[in-house]
């Protein structure tokens, strides 16, 4: 089958067409032909780090992550699919788990879930990784109706599913970005929109919950900016996020009491541990989709496998607007 490898981890050039065999199917699996793989920031960060990032792939390499496909063969016991099926998630790329920028991938069926009708192979491939962690971190912050929740970063990959599920959820959602196409996605998508540019974290605070903070905080942006998530929480409030590599001084958060939840979605992929709960939240998220609650933004560019060099370059670029799907 055709792929992309990588012999030498870097730079976006890294990767090149080869041939290799069609991976044979194995007990709990299923064999899933692939129609559309997204790219997502940990792909470019593998990319460029090989070795220096404990969860990548020895070389040569194969990345690439989320996917949507067909199922052409199911393994010893498995149930719940058969062929023909449509599926997607999130299943290789990572440590000894080979990546989806080929035609086939053998995915773990505990991975993975039966796609949204209502969406595109492409729509869909670009769902798993980012749904997974805005589903996560907002379950774990324990969601409920009638909350305040800010989403950092809500135009972003993760952001702008975190802060659909968050409105699904029943929440008034509000979230920051840095410029007016931004904006106007987040105002799309159903959320407050802040400019974190021009306005304060205690002007908005003030603005939007008379002083006393968000009960959520969903923070994609991570890193430094997690003390602007600390301020902008209520007291015992909760703050989620997906970049938490820092040190950082958290009396704010001591002294407000927070709850911060960590979240990183790949630890079940890496350490084959509780690997279930990423097919029952892919399953909870075909069903948000199908109620018409959530639909993913994909980029206005399109690439081709033998193109997802550009791909990389169009994401670290920092010009995307969505997800970024390559068709198989």
């Amino acid at each position: 089958m055709k792929v992309m490898m990588i012999n030498t981890f870097g730079s976006t050039e890294a990767f090149e067409v080869a041939e290799i065999e069609k991976p044979s199917i194995q007990p709990g699996h299923v064999l899933i032909n692939i129609a559309a793989t997204s790219v997502n920031t940990v792909d470019t960060m593998i990319r460029q780090m090989g070795a220096e990032l404990p969860l990548s792939p020895a070389s040569p390499a194969l990345l690439g992550m989320d996917f949507a496909g067909t199922v052409e063969a199911v393994g010893e016991g498995v149930s719940e699919y058969k062929i023909g099926d449509k599926v997607y998630g999130c299943a290789g790329g990572l440590a000894d788990l080979p990546g989806t920028l080929a035609e086939y991938i053998v995915a773990d069926a505990n991975l993975i879930a039966l796609k949204p009708k209502i969406l595109s192979m492409r729509e869909a491939a670009a769902l798993p990784l980012v749904g997974i962690t805005a589903y996560e971190g907002l379950e774990r912050a324990g969601i409920q109706s009638g909350q305040r929740v800010l989403v950092h970063g809500g135009s972003g990959g993760v952001g702008h599913i975190a802060l659909q599920l968050a409105k699904h959820f029943g929440a008034d959602v509000y979230s920051t970005g840095g410029g007016d196409k931004q904006l106007a996605l987040i105002e799309e998508l159903g959320a407050t929109p802040i400019n974190y540019r021009t306005e304060t974290v205690e002007s908005y605070v003030s603005k939007h919950t008379n002083g006393h903070g968000f009960d959520i905080v969903f923070d994609s942006v991570g890193g430094e900016n997690m003390t602007n998530s600390f301020d902008a929480a209520a007291l015992n409030g909760h703050v989620a996020t997906t970049v938490s590599m820092v040190e950082i001084d958290l009396t704010a958060a001591h002294f407000k009491g927070l709850s911060l939840h960590v979240v990183f979605m790949l630890i079940p992929m890496l350490h084959n541990y509780r690997r279930e709960e990423h097919a029952r939240i892919l399953n909870a998220i075909s069903r948000i989709v199908e109620a018409g609650a959530l639909k993913p933004v994909l980029d206005s560019t399109e690439y081709q496998l033998a193109e997802i060099g550009k791909a990389h370059a169009r994401l670290e670029s920092g010009q995307a607007m969505g997800k970024v799907v390559v068709t198989v």
